[in-house]
């Protein structure tokens, strides 16, 4: 995965967009489970929860 940006001058804008688009991708959430090992049967839970999570905004959405 490589996200790039390209610098134009103003570098403080250049920042704040590669941070949008990190956190866009999910870089910083993936980095943050990474740290520390998770069992799998946290791991299933995890996964689960954030599916309903999803859903239930998809939901939202569209009513």
């Amino acid at each position: 995965m490589s996200i790039s940006v390209e610098v134009r001058g103003d570098i403080e804008k250049a920042i704040k967009l590669l941070k949008k688009k990190m956190q866009l991708e999910g870089v910083q959430r993936e980095l943050k489970n990474r740290r520390f090992y998770e069992k799998p049967s946290v791991k299933r839970k995890r996964k689960r929860l954030e599916a309903n999570r999803r859903r239930r905004k998809n939901r939202r959405q569209y009513f």
